[in-house]
């Protein structure tokens, strides 16, 4: 095993301990203006604190994962997982996964006070319906959009665009942190993400990361601005190989949905990563991402009742 973490196995339930995830995106800017990840911004939005992103609450599974499915899970896993509730720095989180086949489970994050974090599910080759994969195909109709009026469902990049990761250097404005500076603070530590010693003889990117290196290139979408946006559901997957430190990747991007809720409109982008030297499809990445309507000056006062 690459984990020292000490997982509990009830039945068919694998239970992991209590964390406290780090904030590392209070820096954080994009189209020059501050993002929900910091305290007073998230405070004008009656937000009761700056939440931690929440990938960072992935990494509770990897050694889950890895207890269920043994090196499959960093070269053939999938997290999929819908945000419920919001964490701020300090507080404990503790992750549970039930089994429902050989290689599937339903996953559950949860705060000391009992709140639920995240639901969805892991799993590994033959992944089924994923939990995202079910909520993309049940989501709400679009209607009338102000912020997300310039983007329609079928929208794909223009070009192509390259991205990667190594230990030292920072991720950008939008990630303002290099990947060793997370490695020190990650809740759930191994070797395999920073040295060779592991079944692939390279250093590999932890799930938490994997939106990372999709999205520090900035996404395309004409969004309108400003704007201030959050994660509402993540999918990660890799496709038979981990993503390697130092490896060149081509990023393709496709809206595959459109949708809104009382208080943001949202859209589903679904990422392709491919090794740029190669072609092959290394991981792909699905996110849906909210826009908070009272965060743009323009919107109609009377859609925000």
């Amino acid at each position: 095993m690459s984990f020292s973490t000490a997982i509990t196995c009830i039945d068919n339930t694998l239970t992991g301990p209590f964390r406290a995830p780090v904030q590392m995106l209070a820096d954080q800017t994009y189209d020059d203006h501050l993002s929900v990840h910091d305290e007073a911004t998230a405070g004008s939005l009656g937000l009761t604190g700056a939440p931690i992103e929440g990938p960072t609450h992935f990494s509770q599974f990897d050694p889950i994962g890895m207890e269920l499915w043994g090196e499959r899970w960093f070269s053939e896993g999938c997290v999929s997982a819908h945000f419920t509730t919001m964490v701020v720095e300090g507080e404990q989180v503790q992750a549970a996964a039930t089994t429902t086949s050989e290689t599937t489970a339903t996953i559950t994050s949860t705060r000391a006070d009992g709140a639920p974090v995240l639901s969805g599910s892991i799993s590994v080759h033959p992944h089924g319906e994923t939990a995202l994969e079910a909520r993309l195909a049940n989501r709400r109709d679009a209607g009338e959009l102000f912020i997300l009026d310039r983007l329609y469902e079928g929208m794909t990049t223009d070009e192509p665009t390259e991205t990667t990761m190594d230990l030292g250097t920072g991720n950008g404005l939008l990630y303002p942190f290099s990947l060793a500076a997370k490695l020190d603070r990650i809740t759930e530590r191994t070797s395999w993400y920073d040295t060779t010693d592991n079944p692939w003889g390279r250093a590999i990117i932890p799930f938490e990361m994997f939106s990372v290196l999709a999205n520090k290139v900035g996404t395309p979408w004409p969004v309108r601005q400003p704007s201030l946006g959050l994660f509402l559901d993540l999918e990660v997957r890799a496709h038979g190989v981990p993503l390697f430190v130092d490896e060149t990747y081509v990023i393709e991007r496709e809206v595959v949905g459109l949708s809104q809720s009382r208080r943001v409109e949202s859209h589903w982008t679904q990422s392709t990563l491919s090794v740029a030297s190669t072609g092959q499809l290394a991981a792909t990445v699905l996110l849906h991402s909210g826009v908070f309507k009272d965060s743009y000056p323009d919107y109609p006062a009377d859609r925000l009742q």
